[in-house]
């Protein structure tokens, strides 16, 4: 009796668990949850960084300057410079010829100037990009010039007025503001800032524009807006 029983309880265990297998929905898998940690915000790139080091520094030195706009436009005169060419480092040549010693190649000089007149020489020019033979004589001369980056009327209007003759002759000779380039170019170029006129060569912008500013800074001089604005354009895309 027992025995039987026990079997129709575990046929009846059997059916149940078979009715419940087929009748009612399977549960879902138990998943872990796993929470994604967000990727770390890369930091913000100084965009000075991508520019050339003399860019960059000539970007520190414009934001420097006081901007101001042109004065006494119609007083100017070259005289108040001093002495055109003056020798003003002492060293027995005059700058005209200190230039092209420096910026030419293949100098020659005249025999008894102690290495100081220039005769010959050859000019890579970097506002045109060009090679350009020097021969000192007349009618040949002045194919070479010799630029002021910053030009002496332009600097008139920004500041320069207030300065001594002294101060007016230095910064006429100074090197740092003198570039031997083409003549026709030195010519067509005045008294021009940079929002009118840069080389022609423009791979030479750059160079030309952290200069501007290098000379700018040196001697305290304001800036107009139209060049500054200028000037920041070029200089912010002198990439490394």
């Amino acid at each position: 009796m027992r025995t039987r029983l026990f079997l129709v309880m575990v046929i009846i265990a059997g059916a149940v668990t078979i009715a419940a297998t087929l009748f009612l929905p399977a549960l879902p898998p138990i998943r872990s949850e796993v929470t994604q940690t967000p990727a770390a915000a890369l930091p913000s790139q100084d965009p000075s960084q991508q520019l050339n080091p003399e860019a960059a520094a000539a970007v520190g030195l414009l934001e420097q300057l006081d901007l101001s706009e042109p004065r006494n436009q119609d007083s100017y005169e070259r005289d108040a410079f001093g002495q055109r060419w003056a020798d003003i480092d002492r060293n027995g040549c005059d700058q005209r010829n200190d230039i092209l010693a420096r910026d030419l190649t293949g100098v020659t000089t005249k025999p008894g100037t102690r290495d100081c007149v220039v005769l010959t020489g050859t000019l890579d020019d970097p506002y045109t990009g060009t090679i350009i033979p020097f021969e000192r004589g007349q009618g040949t001369s002045e194919l070479v010039q010799i630029d002021h980056i910053v030009p002496l009327a332009w600097a008139w209007r920004q500041g320069a007025d207030a300065w001594t003759t002294d101060e007016r002759e230095r910064f006429a000779n100074d090197p740092l503001n003198l570039q031997a380039t083409d003549g026709s170019t030195n010519a067509s170029k005045s008294d021009r800032g940079p929002s009118e006129w840069m080389p022609p060569d423009n791979s030479y912008d750059c160079e030309y524009s952290a200069r501007f500013v290098e000379i700018l800074a040196t001697y305290d001089l304001t800036i107009n807006t139209p060049d500054e604005s200028a000037l920041a354009a070029k200089l912010t895309s002198c990439s490394s």
